[in-house]
């Protein structure tokens, strides 16, 4: 099931069922084809052909048009299999309540909520989503030491951080455990075993036991985040089994390094999860480019910030405003497969959910001609050497 939702019969007169084989190319298009026909079913296709417009017009007007959400939902199948050895993700890409913790994490609940009455075993959400990406430096001279403007927005930001351990997911965390559905999260925390204000970009799992698996802090800011960001650590370089698969992430640019990369192959993993604050330009890259030297499934989620939903009570409000225009992250949500092709290409401007069923058999598959951590390795030569120790200022003796 393809674009469900979708419907023309304008569409479906132009595209009658054809062999696959002089069909014209249609981003998505996977495996839709009749197991007694070889052909492809026309309601599909023509739920493919109008999505592809609407993509295209979202595209040319992305730097005009408010958020949007999608009044459809959308799938993609990969095979799925009768033994058991299938997952179903969502990609929730979604615009946040900017700079507000508590109603983006209401939103987030139900955004799962709605995932998991979909059957998704998990729910995949952008970089800093909670309470939202700091858009703000580039925009308000934010290297100017002493400045009042970055100060004020800085205490802003502080105050909506997530603190776990002052209980700030268990509602979420609670939420998962009752539906049963595991959760990537992007968000901004902020921890007293570091003072409590220091901000970290922390990239959080939530089992479908509703238990936190990892939090992984960004390990290093990207250029203007490090004005607002703190270094990270190792300390949240795990993965995580989930039904037959086993689940790692990485923060926004960390997944351009490569020992972060192999410090979660050599884990076992063979479904990555890249979050992102949210662009085509971000992931229409990298996201191929991991699924193939990996040969793993990696979804790719970012999200959404338009220049209109800057609170309009949030201080300096104004000025942030007067040097943004459009679209500020527009999303470029996007999953491929193991042998790096597409399977969802890059999805822009939209709020909405993507529900993908994803095949082990298939890593399997790809897995036979490469294996990084496997038998195309060579431990005897190169090893990598991780510390995961979570890092303090202090440590005391009693």
């Amino acid at each position: 099931e393809i674009y469900t939702g979708l419907y023309s019969s304008a569409a479906s007169d132009v595209y009658k069922r054809q062999p696959v084989s002089r069909m014209p190319r249609l981003p998505g298009l996977m495996k839709a084809t009749s197991p007694k026909t070889g052909k492809i079913p026309c309601a599909a296709v023509a739920s493919m052909f109008l999505a592809r417009c609407c993509a295209k017009k979202l595209l040319r007007y992305s730097n005009t048009i408010p958020v949007q959400t999608a009044p459809f939902t959308t799938r993609v199948q990969v095979e799925p299999e009768e033994n058991g050895m299938s997952l179903k993700v969502a990609l929730v890409q979604m615009e946040p309540v900017w700079l507000n913790r508590n109603a983006t994490l209401e939103k987030v609940i139900g955004k799962v909520e709605k995932a998991a009455a979909n059957g998704a075993r998990l729910a995949v959400f952008g970089e800093a989503m909670v309470p939202g990406y700091p858009f703000w430096p580039e925009r308000t001279d934010g290297a100017r030491f002493e400045s009042d403007v970055q100060k004020d927005l800085f205490a802003i930001y502080a105050e909506n951080a997530v603190d776990i351990e002052a209980g700030h997911l268990d509602v979420l965390s609670a939420r998962a455990a009752e539906l049963g559905i595991a959760v990537y999260l992007g968000m901004i925390e902020k921890t007293r075993s570091r003072g409590g204000f220091s901000l970290y970009a922390c990239l959080v799992y939530i089992s479908p036991e509703g238990r936190i698996g990892s939090a992984h802090r960004k390990l290093m800011p990207t250029y203007d985040e490090r004005l607002v960001w703190s270094p990270g650590d190792g300390h949240g370089l795990r993965v995580h089994e989930l039904d037959e698969f086993v689940v790692g992430g990485l923060n926004c640019w960390e997944n351009w390094m490569p020992l972060p990369r192999a410090a979660l192959y050599g884990q076992g993993e063979n479904l990555h999860v890249a979050v992102w604050p949210g662009n085509v330009r971000n992931t229409e890259d990298i996201t191929r480019f991991i699924a193939r030297e990996s040969r793993s499934f990696v979804v790719s989620v970012g999200g959404l910030m338009h220049a209109d939903s800057i609170p309009e009570n949030l201080p300096h409000a104004e000025l942030i405003r007067s040097n943004a225009q459009g679209w500020l992250a527009d999303g470029g949500s996007c999953l491929a497969g193991p042998d790096g092709n597409w399977l969802l290409e890059p999805q822009p401007g939209v709020e909405n959910t993507w529900y993908a069923d994803l095949s082990l058999e298939t890593v399997a598959r790809e897995r036979q001609n490469f294996d990084p951590a496997g038998h195309y390795s060579r431990p005897d030569v190169t090893r990598l050497k991780v510390n995961r120790k979570r890092q303090k200022t202090v440590s005391f003796d009693d």
